[in-house]
């Protein structure tokens, strides 16, 4: 019987326990016309509850008969009443009250609750998310259990609803399944409903049928489950933070206790079930007990190691250019190996996504994918059961930033996680546009870098030449969790990126200063500023800006600051430009025109406006005497506005050819043409200015950031030349390993300001120059890194970040070619510790999870 029925016996009997109590009253009272009438209603209600459970649990169900003996009972005492003989009233009523308790234990114990499960996946190649969980329903005598799968469109490019889509044949065989119109909502009211989409309308790509979005559901059921469709490796993505079925779910299945912090603070929190992933379950039963390989695949594999490609929307969205040039990397390096086969399998929505949102770019992708399957270059599976492919692979290679990376991990089969940008082997000297990244010191004391793989890097003369100092005992192998380590007196401060503490270094002792911990996303700090006594950390996803007191230590937290100079664009993070005023910060708006001025002593604030319209959000802010030179986010107009008279002069006569163009994509913009400025106010001497027959009081240029060249300004009549550097730059990387978004440019550095020595990055090939921008005359400062250092200190296979638990990055010390060779630098891969890494997120390592989902729920709708 169902729950409602239940419930609706229940309240009868409970109705039919206050109508004895009545009879007993008109009785005493001499009513006795009343006490009939209540006798032929109690019944009437005897023969329809008789009828229900007829209907649901069968004749010979004992509170039938038990319900009879309650009508005959009830008969008897209306027949007494006509004749006048009202008997002992006490008596009356406690012979129906006996009988009803009958029937009422008979309810309870001969009639069993059931309960209507409706799991409605919509596409066949993530029903592993729901499987576990329905073959334990499945497997419940009290459970009815439907599967229903449910429609889908793809979106046109204008947001309306394209092609239809129906995967309900493509199920597994051993699943049984409903079509959705055969099973009504409105009649059937189902117990509990799994879903495992979040977005209803909000997804850009594909839309599910609107009679299944999560509102629609929740109208009809006590119990919307939503159990995601993917797994994590490590982190979440800022757009699984708040999604529309979030606000209709009763409960949300989150894969461990440490992912219910991603969640936005709008969702309860009692609604976030940290029990597991569905998918694990599947996956690890399947490796364990691999089936057959299906038809086609045997001859291919046989003999050799499998290679599980993984192409995922992500990556094709953030560079679609980059993505399929990758992709015919790969292709190459497979091509003509006898030890490996490429078992390549594309996100089953790819193909629409490239429809949708990358059109012009579709009909290349169909070539790679043509050329690939009629050269029969490996194995292309578009089939819906992707554990099966993982059961045959013996490892993984893709980006991070997708859920198959975490069901290779939990099974112990090597993860290798491919940089996009990569498409072409290693050169000798390609380690150095990895290694050399450096972050210039604005005090001009580079003694100390910090290295990608978290360790600290020292020069002792400051020269630029460096040595490897000591590691910062992150755990990890990457994640960016420290930015730059600053000289104040006898200390080494090492100051965070995705890190929530600051590391003090003395005599190679570290002390870690762990502040609140607040996010669980990446980039909890993008940059810094300090001074002799201070030091502020600017915060991205922490709420608050950080001021550390390095005479007292003291710790002190402003929340304004993030909210005013960080901001959600289109998606896009923005943060606005900062830089000292007098004894104050000026924290700058990346949206309009509005600017933040904090006292670094008193962390008082106020605010200000340049009042220039055409200031739209600020990049960079650079300091000049009372002036602050305001470099666009947003626009082509510089802006120098002094604060203490309100003067503004706006300046945007670019010459012609000055393009700013966005990258990783290439194409055109008006955001972020410029980088940094750099002035020059020193007479030049007499030979020099006859030599050049012109007398000048001061040389302004701008270097760019996405522009495409650098721009001399004059400061009184608004002229902007362009400023050709000494020597040829260009703006992007001279290959993939020296990836750049622009050419670089001057290097700020308080004690040169107004000098016209400066210093240029030149960041396409990783070299920094001394130049004069009055003379241009110019010199390489060396960058020196020691190779063989480097690869001694490269991780290799490794704990990579709390985002991702274990791999191998690929890089210049280990290319895909290395890894497919088994030549692998740095530690080798570790079955065992790879397991131990992912069971942090995973909160159950045995493949129990939907069976523990099943029993949650049995047992939140019967209570």
């Amino acid at each position: 019987m169902r729950k409602a029925q239940k419930k609706q016996i229940d309240e009868f009997t409970t109705l039919l326990k206050q109508a004895h109590k009545e009879i007993k009253r008109f009785i005493e009272t001499h009513n006795t016309v009343a006490a009939m009438e209540l006798l032929t209603q109690c019944q009437e209600g005897a023969v329809r509850l008789g009828e229900l459970i007829e209907k649901t649990e069968g004749e010979n169900c004992p509170a039938i008969s038990l319900l009879e003996n309650y009508c005959e009972l009830v008969y008897q005492i209306y027949e007494e009443l006509v004749k006048g003989k009202k008997g002992n009233t006490n008596n009356i009523h406690k012979r129906l009250h006996r009988l009803l308790i009958r029937v009422e234990n008979s309810i309870r114990n001969d009639i069993k609750m059931r309960y209507e499960m409706v799991f409605l996946p919509f596409k066949a190649s993530m029903w592993d998310s729901l499987e576990s969980v329905w073959q334990a329903a499945d497997a419940d005598p009290a459970c009815d259990v439907y599967v229903i799968p449910i429609p889908y469109y793809d979106r046109n490019p204008d947001g309306s609803l394209g092609t239809y889509h129906y995967e309900g044949n493509d199920l597994p065989s051993y699943v049984q399944t409903l079509h959705y119109d055969g099973y009504s909502f409105e009649d059937r009211k189902p117990d509990a409903v799994f879903i495992h989409t979040p977005y209803d309308n909000a997804n850009y790509v594909t839309s599910i049928d609107p009679r299944f979005y999560s509102g629609e559901l929740k109208k009809h059921t006590e119990c919307l489950v939503y159990i995601p469709y993917y797994a994590t490796a490590g982190g979440m993505s800022e757009g699984q933070a708040q999604c529309p079925a979030y606000h209709h779910a009763d409960y949300i299945i989150v894969q461990a206790p440490k992912y219910c912090n991603f969640f936005d603070q709008s969702v309860p929190r009692e609604k976030l079930i940290p029990l597991g992933s569905p998918k694990f379950d599947r996956v690890i039963r399947m490796c364990g007990n691999p089936p057959e390989p299906p038809e086609g695949w045997k001859e291919k594999i046989a003999g050799k190691k499998v290679y599980f490609y993984n192409t995922s929307i992500q990556g094709m969205l953030d560079n679609t250019e980059v993505f399929l040039k990758k992709m015919e990397y790969v292709f190459r390096c497979f091509k003509g190996r006898e030890d490996a086969c490429l078992l390549w399998r594309p996100h089953p929505l790819l193909e629409s996504t490239f429809a949708s949102m990358r059109p012009m770019y579709k009909p290349v992708y169909d070539a790679l994918r043509d050329a690939f399957i009629n050269e029969n270059a490996g194995i292309y599976d578009d089939t819906p059961d992707m554990e099966k492919a993982i059961a045959h692979s013996d490892a993984y290679i893709g980006d991070a930033g997708t859920s198959v990376t975490s069901l290779f991990g939990v099974v112990g089969k090597p993860l290798f996680i491919l940089n996009n940008y990569i498409n072409t082997p290693p050169q000798e000297d390609d380690w150095r546009g990895e290694v050399i990244n450096p972050v210039f010191d604005m005090w001009g004391n580079d003694r100390y870098q910090i290295t990608k793989n978290n360790q600290l890097w020292f020069s002792e003369n400051n020269d630029y030449h460096y040595k490897f100092y000591m590691d910062l005992g992150t755990g990890y192998s990457s994640g960016r969790y420290y930015i730059k380590a600053v000289e104040i007196r006898d200390k080494i401060y090492v100051l965070p990126g995705n890190a929530q503490d600051f590391l003090i270094i003395r005599d190679k002792k570290i002390r870690k200063i762990n502040l609140p911990y607040k996010t669980t996303q990446t980039g909890a700090f993008w940059s810094y500023w300090y001074n002799e006594r201070y030091i502020f950390l600017l915060p991205n996803q922490y709420p608050w800006l950080v001021r550390v007191d390095t005479i007292t230590e003291k710790i002190s937290y402003v929340d304004v600051v993030k909210q005013f100079n960080v901001r959600n664009v289109e998606g896009e993070r923005r943060m606005g430009g900062v830089c000292p005023y007098g004894k104050e910060l000026v924290f700058a708006s990346p949206v309009d025109n509005n600017f933040l001025f904090l006292d670094m002593d008193t962390l008082e604030g106020r605010m200000l406006s340049s009042g220039s319209e055409c200031n739209l959000g600020t990049q960079v802010v650079v300091p000049e005497g009372d002036n602050l030179w305001l470099l666009p986010l947003n626009g082509m107009v510089l802006t120098c506005w002094n604060p203490k008279t309100e003067e503004v002069r706006e300046y945007g006569d670019l010459p012609r050819g000055f393009q700013s163009i966005q990258w990783p994509h290439n194409l055109e913009s008006e955001e972020r043409p410029f980088g940094m400025i750099a002035f020059s106010k020193e007479k030049l001497s007499e030979e020099k200015v006859s030599k050049e027959n012109e007398k000048r009081k001061e040389n302004i240029v701008i270097s760019p950031y996405w522009g495409n060249m650098y721009v001399s300004l004059n400061r009184e009549t608004g002229e902007m030349k362009e400023w050709k550097p000494p020597l040829p730059f260009r703006n992007r990387g001279r290959n993939e390993y020296f990836a750049a978004g622009g050419m670089g440019g001057f290097v700020l550095e308080y004690s040169k300001c107004g000098k016209a020595d400066c210093r240029i990055w030149y960041a396409p090939e990783r070299k920094l120059f001394d130049i004069n921008i009055d003379t241009k005359e110019y010199r390489e400062i060396p960058i020196e890194f020691d190779y063989d250092e480097c690869k001694a200190h490269e991780s290799g296979f490794m704990e990579e970040s709390e985002w991702m638990q274990y791999c191998l990055n690929e890089s210049a010390f280990n290319s895909l070619e290395d890894f497919l060779d088994g030549r692998v630098t740095g530690s080798q891969f570790d079955r065992e510790r790879q397991i131990k890494a992912f069971s942090k997120i995973n909160a159950d390592t045995e493949g129990a999870c939907g069976e523990k989902v099943h029993r949650f729920v049995r047992e939140k709708i019967g209570e």
